[in-house]
């Protein structure tokens, strides 16, 4: 299966690498390449990570790495990574803006 990556998960890879590099550059760029990594594996079972309960009817998944929450997408032939966020944001209207209140 095929992994891919939307514009908004891509600049979240590279505002964490830039985050991250701002104390310790090396690690900046480790870290990007383990995230990518842990995207990429979701190309084998990619179902064995939890739905997000609230949003199970868009059949939006997380996976975590770290301090980080990987949402992504299962289709037939392809998984799309939506975001990439620290786990201590208030993600829900980075994700679904429609459900702002």
């Amino acid at each position: 299966m095929r992994v891919e990556a939307t514009d908004a998960a891509e600049a979240d890879l590279e505002e964490i690498a830039d985050w991250i590099s701002r104390d310790n550059p090396g690690r900046g760029l480790i870290y990007l390449r383990e995230l990518r990594a842990r995207c990429e594996s979701l190309s084998t079972h990619p179902e064995r990570f939890q739905l997000v309960d609230r949003y199970r009817s868009a059949s939006i998944r997380r996976a975590v790495h770290g301090a980080y929450l990987i949402f992504y997408e299962v289709g037939i032939d392809r998984v799309t990574i939506l975001r990439v966020l620290h786990g201590a944001r208030d993600y829900e209207p980075l994700i679904f803006p429609s459900d702002r209140n």
